[in-house]
């Protein structure tokens, strides 16, 4: 018997308005599931989960990516001299001298990106089919090992920009087509919290479907060989088992791997692609509740779980100025379902002002500011005791900052503590969980491209929750708790 897929009350709405946004979706890239947006809908067998600082989840990815025997594929946004780098140089090494070693090829590695620096994203060529990057400039460039280093790979470099603000700005890397690890951070020195999902089925197909499209274009990617045995596609539990052993003794505050562990090896997975934009569409005196975002697969799944919600919500985003995101959220609300939000007051501001015209505070102080309208409303009840009874009730909204442990501290002086949080979650009803690169705020939701995947899986959302749960543990600052207001206290989310 096959696996359930996602609960209908999800999914069915979000297929039914990307096939009626199939017009506008055509005019995409990539857009191939713009036809048949079914095809998003998938299983996932779900490996691990690990938070920590991005260069704490790229040391504990290290023994996983090293079990690359023909292709790795790696995406990210940003690209930055840092100790990040320092493990991924250690990491092609490894895997240069490895098929160097075996003697039978080379291994195909393959690197991806879309900003290094503001020089590079002003001159950038503003073409979809990119830039590649010469071996002369690996080394001076791009902070990588000599070539002479590298003789066992065929590596690949290519970044891709558009003018004014449309960022690539998904990260995942993909093991000989055979496993995903869809990562929150980039190559780059933030210290900031991070997660990491790593999983492998039939989901990844539309991965490598999603990379082919995009970074490939018309290049003749070749096929990889039949695995000869069980070892050459190694199983990622046993890679993260290693990796466990090798991050902890040294894991700063306690950012460790979870194993997941499920009821049913197939979870079923939504692929969740958000093409880029140029066009920002920027309405500055229009509501929030007038402002509509493109129809991208993303976008309109998060809107759907936001509107089928029905007793929680958990967000977990660096920014929050997306004006559609704020009006559903405040809907769910004055539904009665209780709102928890972790975000940060003061990261990226200058981006935040060009791209979004406002910052995540101030919005935070608007969302407040409503709420507490909607609950003033709500509070004048009429005195008639049935009438009271069948009054609707409001959910409670709970906002805080991120705030490292013993306050923020300057670059290169963190000790591993994350300075931000730069975690994308949202989890909905203990039944779903978003990850990946799209934040709430405007340039996730209008210009950027994004990448998110959704699991249905209550055993998953609540070892993904506990985990997240640890690694917040003391770092966050409370900025509004409505409980008193609706004189209630919040579902514990």
């Amino acid at each position: 018997m096959p696996p359930p897929g996602p609960p209908l009350p999800f999914t069915e709405p979000f297929i039914k308005t990307l096939e009626e946004a199939a017009s506008i979706n055509f005019q995409d890239d990539p857009k191939w599931y713009a036809s048949e947006p079914r095809c998003l809908i998938s299983e996932s067998t779900v490996n691990s989960f690990v938070t920590g600082t991005g260069d704490a989840v790229y040391r504990s990815l290290i023994p996983l990516l090293e079990a690359t025997n023909h292709e790795l594929i790696l995406v990210t946004c940003f690209w930055a001299r840092s100790s990040t780098l320092d493990s991924l140089n250690a990491l092609l090494r490894k895997l240069s001298e490895k098929a160097i070693r075996r003697g039978n090829g080379k291994i195909t590695v393959r690197l991806c990106f879309s900003s290094s620096s503001l020089f590079q994203k002003l001159f950038h060529k503003q073409s979809l089919r990119g830039q590649t990057y010469p071996k002369a400039s690996w080394t001076k460039q791009f902070g990588l090992p000599d070539p002479s280093e590298l003789e066992g790979l065929e590596l690949h470099i290519k970044s891709i920009f558009i003018l004014p603000f449309s960022v690539m700005h998904p990260k995942f890397i993909l093991i000989d087509r055979q496993t995903v690890v869809l990562p929150s951070c980039n190559i780059s020195w933030e210290e900031w919290f991070e997660g990491a999902i790593t999983f492998s089925g039939p989901i990844v197909e539309n991965f490598f479907q999603f990379y082919k499209r995009f970074w490939c274009r018309t290049e003749n990617l070749r096929g990889l060989p039949a695995p000869a045995s069980d070892s050459d596609y190694p199983n990622p539990q046993d890679a993260d088992a290693t990796a466990t052993q090798d991050l902890q003794p040294n894991a700063p505050h306690g950012h460790t791997v979870t194993h997941i562990s499920t009821a049913s090896p197939s979870i079923p997975t939504v692929f969740l692609p958000s093409p880029h934009r140029r066009n920002p569409r920027f309405q500055p005196f229009a509501s929030s509740s007038a402002v509509s975002a493109p129809p991208t697969p993303l976008n309109v799944f998060i809107l759907n779980l936001l509107a089928q919600a029905a007793r929680t919500i958990r967000i977990q985003s660096p920014n929050l100025t997306a004006p559609p995101v704020l009006s559903a959220i405040l809907k769910a609300l004055k539904r009665g379902v209780d709102v928890q939000i972790l975000t940060s007051e003061r990261l990226m501001i200058l981006e935040q002002l060009v791209t979004a015209g406002t910052t995540t505070a101030r919005c935070v102080k608007t969302l407040i500011k409503r709420y507490k309208k909607l609950a003033g409303s709500t509070a004048a009840q009429p005195t008639d005791e049935e009438a009271a009874l069948s009054a609707p009730r409001i959910g409670v909204l709970r906002i805080a900052y991120f705030e490292p442990l013993n306050g923020s501290k300057a670059r290169g002086k963190e000790e591993g503590e994350p300075q931000q949080s730069h975690l994308k979650m949202m989890i909905v009803d203990g039944e779903v969980v978003v990850l990946g690169s799209g934040n709430l705020d405007r340039a996730s939701w209008f210009t950027s491209q994004e990448l998110g995947v959704a699991f249905f899986d209550r055993g998953l959302v609540g070892q993904v929750e506990e985990a997240v749960n640890r690694g917040m543990r003391g770092r966050e600052r409370l900025v509004f708790d409505g409980s008193k207001l609706v004189g209630r206290p919040t579902n514990r989310i």
